[in-house]
């Protein structure tokens, strides 16, 4: 097992990040948009990879999905096992996962990560993927940030297939353009079992 990589703060974390969403929730606003989108794909296990405080585990978990976290950031992984401590979460870099169906990077995970480790993550993260399964990922795009061409370039080079890529989670169409954009890639393959 690797030692994690220290995390650089992002803007809040830990339960103060939780809190942010409960708001949101309260407010009326589905939350669980990533939750539904994996649940769509059909794959029973799912590895959340960067999983903070384990809102998107969670959730599939509560779906029945076989759901594992992993987080480099000890407060957000103190807020996840407080939540769903029945779950398995390891505070880890992305480094040290099993086999999956399908692994998740939600809530901008590829662009927090660690400059210069994103190519180091998919390939790992391609690596313990079951043949067939899928890569999902969604995040921002800005100027000067992570871009579709250099993701999928770093996607292929890990052996990943893209298969689908959305504008949001709720499946709005790709235009080509816009400031967010979730990505399926596909381990070549038999489907996943």
């Amino acid at each position: 097992m690797t030692e994690p990589r220290p995390v650089s703060n992002h803007g809040t974390r830990g339960d103060a990040y939780d809190r942010r969403f409960r708001a949101a929730a309260a407010a009326g606003a589905d939350v669980h948009g990533e939750a539904g989108f994996v649940e769509s794909l059909e794959v029973r296990t799912v590895l959340d990879a960067g999983c903070g405080t384990g809102r998107v585990g969670i959730e599939l978990a509560r779906r029945g999905l076989e759901v594992v976290g992993v987080d480099v950031d000890a407060e957000m992984m103190a807020a996840a096992r407080r939540k769903a401590p029945e779950l398995e979460w390891h505070l880890a870099d992305l480094a040290t996962v099993e086999l999956f169906d399908a692994a998740v990077l939600a809530g901008n995970v590829m662009i927090f990560l660690a400059p210069g480790t994103e190519a180091e993550v998919i390939r790992n993260l391609a690596r313990h993927l079951r043949p067939g399964g899928l890569l999902v990922s969604g995040f921002q795009l800005f100027p000067g940030g992570l871009d579709l061409p250099r993701y999928d370039l770093m996607a292929r080079q890990a052996g990943l297939v893209l298969v689908e890529r959305l504008a949001t989670w709720d499946r709005d169409p790709w235009t080509g353009e816009g400031s967010y954009a979730v990505s399926v890639h596909r381990r070549p393959g038999a489907p996943a079992d």
